[in-house]
């Protein structure tokens, strides 16, 4: 899949609508710097990286290494307190809306997006597509393999549920950090 220009605006502009943070990166490089740079300088801090393409998983665990913060990429079910920040790939952005797709058989890759304060999700500018119909091709093949944690991402979690006030990171993270990764 190619992405369109027009797409790339068109998302970053609907994502940003929702408070998501969009930035662009040149390189993996790029994209683990910014990911240790959001956690805090305190000598808990972790960082949850499941399920990263080899690269970027040595990038994240060599800066979190210099930067003396906890990097975690298994068993992420025996940290209940959660995370500063949560790092992952994106396979789908859809411009329509600036909703992130994710889709993982792994409950690892599930619970970086959910159990952190900052979620930073990692998406290569030719997975953004105009519309969810233009991959959903690729949803039903995911979904015939049995269940997942396919996730569909739009903006930092927030409700107005309790007296129509609104409260952001409720149900996930407080923010919402996108990368767009540009193709090389």
């Amino acid at each position: 899949m190619t992405s369109q220009p027009q797409w790339r605006q068109k998302f970053t502009q609907k994502a940003q609508h929702v408070s998501a943070i969009v930035q662009s990166v040149a390189d993996y490089e790029q994209a683990a710097r910014y990911a240790v740079t959001r956690c805090p300088a305190h000598e808990n801090a972790k960082l949850a990286a499941p399920g990263l393409p080899e690269t970027l998983q040595f990038l994240v665990a060599d800066h979190c290494r210099q930067n003396a913060i906890a990097w975690i990429d298994q068993n992420l079910r025996a940290y209940p307190e959660g995370f500063a920040v949560g790092l992952t790939m994106a396979d789908y952005g859809i411009a329509d809306t600036g909703t992130l797709v994710i889709g993982s058989r792994d409950e690892n890759l599930r619970l970086a997006t959910m159990l952190c304060d900052i979620h930073i999700a990692v998406l290569p500018v030719s997975c953004i597509c105009e519309k969810a119909e233009d991959i959903a091709d690729q949803l039903s093949a995911w979904m015939q393999t049995g269940g997942d944690y396919t996730a569909f991402i739009t903006g930092a979690s927030r409700t107005a549920d309790i007296e129509r006030v609104l409260a952001i990171g409720v149900h996930g993270p407080l923010e919402l950090h996108i990368l767009l990764l540009e193709d090389v």
